[in-house]
């Protein structure tokens, strides 16, 4: 499949974000767990593989994107501390000696940390993706962050795929982004309470038909604490208004 050439700059601005994420934190981060929208167990699950391959996990995309390294290693013993708190907090939990990183892992880590010299683990969603269970997760691994581990929710705020590419702005795209922005940088009661009811929001599933490319962010907010969020990315992409977020 040729990849067609009207694409080929489409990511570009989100690309300039991800590249110069590091250079916002105040100091580097020792380790990162990530929650993948392209990860889901009966549990929370994760990554115990000190050695973790790559899922190429997509298909209809140029050769070359099928020859991709990052040899980013893993972290058997944050994984281990993610399960400790979990427990701690009455939450199921599960890990996985021989997935490796999907590429809602290794795509934007590429450009987030190139070197691939940080130690990464995965953490999937959990079936049913109820915001408030996800929300529950992240409050729980809330101690991470002072323990030198970013907390990174790897989806996107609009992921309606048929939509993408329509001749016309993406169906729902602009009033469901204003919505959540909105209640992002809420109050934290106000934040969480909307992040739960998130279906009640205009043009909710429209903007996702399935809600997997969402949760991620559920579980960032549950650990952000009293932290305020910030919207710190917002473009147009293929048609949808497409945002990031930062806690802290």
């Amino acid at each position: 499949m040729e990849w067609p050439p009207p694409l080929t700059h489409a990511w570009d601005s989100l690309a300039h974000f991800l590249r110069s994420l590091t250079s916002t934190l105040v100091t580097r981060p020792r380790a990162m767990l990530v929650i993948s929208a392209h990860w889901e167990a009966e549990t929370a699950t994760v990554t115990t593989r000190r050695d973790p391959p790559l899922i190429f996990d997509y298909s209809g995309f140029p050769p070359e994107t099928y020859q991709l390294r990052y040899d980013a290693p893993g972290s058997p013993e944050l994984a281990k501390r993610v399960r400790e708190l979990l427990e701690g907090a009455g939450i199921a939990s599960a890990e996985d000696s021989a997935r490796g990183f999907d590429h809602g892992v290794f795509v934007p880590f590429k450009l987030i940390e190139p070197e691939a010299d940080v130690p990464i683990v995965a953490l999937s969603l959990v079936a049913g993706l109820d915001a408030s269970t996800h929300l529950s997760i992240g409050e729980a691994l809330a101690p991470l962050r002072d323990e030198g581990v970013l907390i990174v929710g790897s989806g996107m705020s609009y992921h309606n795929m048929r939509e993408f590419l329509s001749a016309n702005e993406a169906a729902g795209s602009t009033t469901f982004e204003s919505w959540l922005s909105e209640s992002v940088v809420a109050d934290v009661a106000l934040r969480n309470e909307r992040l739960r009811d998130w279906r009640l929001a205009p043009d909710a599933r429209v903007a996702h038909p399935r809600e997997e490319h969402l949760i991620p962010l559920m579980v960032a907010a549950g650990a952000a604490g009293d932290d305020l969020g910030t919207r710190v990315f917002n473009d147009r992409i293929l048609g949808a208004s497409i945002s990031g977020y930062r806690f802290g």
